[in-house]
């Protein structure tokens, strides 16, 4: 095996040098560091991670731990914490926890093991009753929308701004009666809630009425789910002309089960999702939606991690909400002339 004292032979210098250059201090001249550089590529050195690890007692690896991974949304929000990682010359070893409490926690009480620097944690089961499960002697960063107030740092949506403000959008378009598709057993967790709250507050702010007879249940947040329950609603003789969906995943099943019925998206009914997946600019129409800062989110979760993993005394927790915009597509576009 090539060693640092093989390379600083071949350059010229000191082994300190090569190790300077190894992690890019700044304080190395350029042509010193080219000579390194050329020695390192002509003995094909290879820095010996696990030797650096038990030196430093960092592995370079954070984990990430999502409830689902197949889902565009959460595929998307990985990819962009892995980008911000990488900007920080860290690893990311991705779980899926399945959307379960029971997962969480094990995620939780093995990620030291698993000989990660810190984890960042995506919640849909731990709620604030939880929250002292969180008190753990490693670095973590939450995702998620039940605890607050929490033993770490955590970073949530803007469920009741964004929604209020998709729904308003609908009522500023011209629709008057907004079908939501809400959560079912899950609505009293997370996310649901919050975002029927921004439903109820939009019609409050207009002076309009929730009729909860347009607050439809789904079994769960996908496209097969809410095409069926839109497909129900019109053939139980419900009359809307606006719908919108806790998540882009389940806007893209409306859209589908509209176009079944045919019922015309933007002319007949108006449609706005949430979370402004890559897949919502080439639906036909294309979706509306709130969109996350998801660059945002994923940047700011590896800095807190981070400045977790490397202050040794641990700071107050942090909360942090994400901001958003609103992205009118096709699906919203016009306004109903009444």
């Amino acid at each position: 095996m090539v060693t640092i004292q093989d390379v600083a032979k071949a350059a010229g210098v000191s082994p300190m040098t090569v190790s300077h250059v190894i992690n890019d201090h700044p304080y190395v001249r350029e042509t010193t560091r080219d000579k390194v550089q050329q020695a390192i590529d002509e003995l094909g050195y290879r820095v010996n991670i696990a030797a650096r690890n038990l030196r430093t007692g960092r592995t370079s690896t954070i984990g990430l731990a999502i409830p689902e991974i197949d889902r565009p949304y959460y595929a998307q929000l990985a990819a962009r914490i892995v980008a911000a990682a990488g900007r920080r010359g860290l690893r990311v070893a991705i779980e899926q926890t399945g959307a379960t409490k029971e997962n969480e926690l094990s995620t939780l009480a093995t990620s030291r093991n698993r000989l990660y620097d810190g984890l960042i944690l995506a919640t849909v089961g731990l709620g604030f009753a939880d929250r002292e499960l969180l008190n753990v002697d490693f670095p973590v960063v939450i995702l998620g929308e039940r605890i607050f107030d929490g033993p770490v740092d955590h970073i949530s949506m803007p469920n009741v701004s964004g929604s209020a403000a998709a729904v308003e959008h609908l009522i500023e378009r011209g629709a008057r009666r907004i079908l939501m598709l809400q959560g079912n057993e899950l609505s009293e967790l997370g996310m649901p809630p919050l975002r029927l709250d921004g439903y109820r507050a939009a019609h409050e702010r207009a002076g309009l009425p929730v009729d909860e007879a347009l607050l439809i249940p789904v079994p769960a947040f996908t496209m097969q789910a809410a095409r069926e329950a839109v497909v129900a609603a019109v053939a139980n003789g419900l009359t809307f002309d606006g719908v919108f969906c806790i998540t882009d995943s389940m806007g893209v099943g409306v859209l589908r089960g509209l176009a079944s019925c045919g019922l015309r998206v933007p002319e007949d009914v108006k449609v706005i999702g949430f979370d402004n997946i890559d897949e919502a600019e080439f639906t036909v129409p294309s979706l509306s939606s709130i969109a996350p800062d998801h660059d945002e989110m994923a940047e700011t979760a590896v800095s807190l991690l981070v400045q977790r993993i490397e202050q040794a005394k641990r700071p107050a927790p942090r909360e942090v909400e994400a901001g958003f915009r609103l992205i009118e597509r096709e699906s919203s576009a016009g306004r109903v002339e009444r």
